[in-house]
């Protein structure tokens, strides 16, 4: 695969995936309260770590035997359609965001990116997010990969920070959920069909 195709991959499975995410109502909620770009700032640092560190854990699973990281690839890819399928099928509700509430004096830049960073970094431990990035980097170029979802969740925070709360239902999630499910669907069959034949 080439480090485009790689990178686009990556940055739609991504952005689809994160749009009906906690971190982005968090993101959302913090950027309502605060300036936009402070909270981007550090919910963006968070994102970037994050992809640095499932693309680190897709590389240690590429070590494996080729057969068995398609295999391994597959039943995630499978496991996190079935998981997103499954939850387009609940109420969505964006929670408040009670950590974001900070004194009287007005936050300073590292207090606003802090908290931001803090709470996202938080929120995206185990996301489905960075466990599909992680399965494509054990496949792809890691560097297009990191490159492809740090710009789709970094596009999703400002989206968050900018558009605020209303523009939310004007997005069926559970569409997008669905959406996002039919593409990993089709990745873990075509990977699991790799594993089978190669």
């Amino acid at each position: 695969m080439s480090y485009l195709a790689a990178a686009a991959i990556a940055f739609g499975i991504t952005f689809l995936g994160e749009l009906p995410d906690k971190s982005l109502f968090a993101s959302l909620v913090l950027g309502t309260r605060y300036r936009p770009l402070y909270v981007w700032t550090g919910a963006a640092a968070a994102f970037a770590v994050h992809m640095a560190i499932a693309v680190t854990a897709g590389q240690l699973i590429s070590l494996l035997p080729r057969h068995l990281v398609d295999a391994i690839v597959a039943a995630l890819f499978l496991a996190g359609a079935g998981y997103l399928w499954i939850t387009s099928f609940r109420q969505q509700h964006p929670k408040e965001a009670d950590a974001a509430r900070q004194g009287n004096p007005p936050p300073s830049f590292p207090r606003i990116a802090g908290t931001s960073f803090g709470v996202v970094f938080l929120a995206e431990w185990g996301d489905i997010t960075q466990i599909t990035t992680a399965n494509l980097a054990a496949r792809s170029n890691p560097v297009a990969v990191f490159a492809g979802s740090t710009l789709a969740l970094w596009l999703i925070a400002a989206l968050a920070v900018t558009l605020g709360a209303k523009s939310l239902d004007l997005i069926p999630m559970a569409w997008v959920r669905r959406i996002t499910a039919t593409i990993l669907l089709v990745l873990g069959i075509y990977t699991a069909l790799t594993a089978l034949t190669g």
